[in-house]
């Protein structure tokens, strides 16, 4: 019997978390246990989430493939089938299939010193591997995350980024575009905090995920402090839609993000044809 790739399976929402006005991070488990038990992904990967009469997106694993129990997905409403999530419920059902794409390193960052650079919601694929790391922390040297919103509302994890901050060895830095009374950390792009924090390059590796102008500024400032090319990984979500390469949606010069991705290092990025670069 020939396995269909495009069978969704049905997860029961378990909990929901209200990130900001419109972001939300869903706990699910699939309502199948073997299904559960056999379902592997590794950081950095996606699965298509489908409801029956509102269609299928493709959205960023949020959680650690160390914690099996359940998937965590962290999505914004912006059209018709987030919409039509954000009208769930606990208990309510939503149908998966996947993992799909590529994933960051995790083995080859052992002993190295770790930059996490998000705007938005670019901080739920980073999510992954960050707690990952999290969940094994003695096994690497200095981390530092630096993470920019809109407001201090919009900004997704607000109780983990504190937790995070607690944790030795671990810096978060923080930076908003419109400030709220009381908000007592920087203003500006995310790219300010340059000048709140050393970003060295030494024995680094860094990892980069939001909006395509933070993305480019981002890497820009990466490179100025001495990182190469092939220790800056980003992670796209262009126009994906199928998951594994027949649509063409995000087709990207010879590459297509939901198959060659979505994480790519910047030496890889920069091989792509001037007007097709995303960075």
């Amino acid at each position: 019997m020939i396995s269909n790739e495009y069978l969704p399976h049905k997860a029961m929402i378990r909990s929901i978390q209200r990130e900001s006005f419109d972001t939300k991070t869903y706990r699910v488990a699939f309502s199948d246990r073997k299904m559960r038990d056999s379902f592997e992904f590794a950081q950095g990967q996606f699965a298509e989430i489908s409801l029956p009469g509102a269609g299928e997106v493709p959205i960023s694993i949020a959680s650690s493939p160390t914690r099996k129990e359940f998937l965590e997905f962290t999505i914004r409403r912006a059209g018709k089938v987030t919409s039509a999530i954000h009208g769930l419920d606990v208990g309510d059902f939503v149908y998966l299939r996947g993992p799909y794409g590529n994933s960051f390193p995790y083995e080859e960052l052992s002993g190295k010193n770790l930059y996490f650079v998000a705007g938005g919601i670019g901080l739920a694929p980073l999510r992954s591997l960050i707690v990952r790391v999290m969940d094994n922390r003695d096994g690497f040297n200095h981390l530092k995350i630096l993470y920019g919103a809109q407001t201090p509302a919009e900004m997704c994890f607000k109780r983990e980024l504190d937790e995070w901050n607690s944790v030795p060895n671990t810096e978060v830095w923080l930076t908003v575009d419109r400030p709220c009374e009381g908000w007592g950390c920087s203003v500006g792009v995310v790219t300010e905090l340059w000048k709140e924090t050393r970003v060295e390059s030494t024995d680094a590796v860094a990892f980069v995920c939001g909006p395509p102008v933070m993305l480019k500024f981002a890497v820009m400032n990466l490179l100025d402090s001495g990182f190469d090319a092939g220790d800056i990984f980003i992670t796209l979500e262009r126009h994906m839609k199928c998951g594994v390469g027949k649509c063409g949606h995000c087709n990207v010069g010879s590459k297509f993000v939901c198959v060659d991705g979505p994480v790519f290092s910047y030496e890889q990025l920069r091989l792509l044809p001037e007007k097709e670069a995303v960075v």
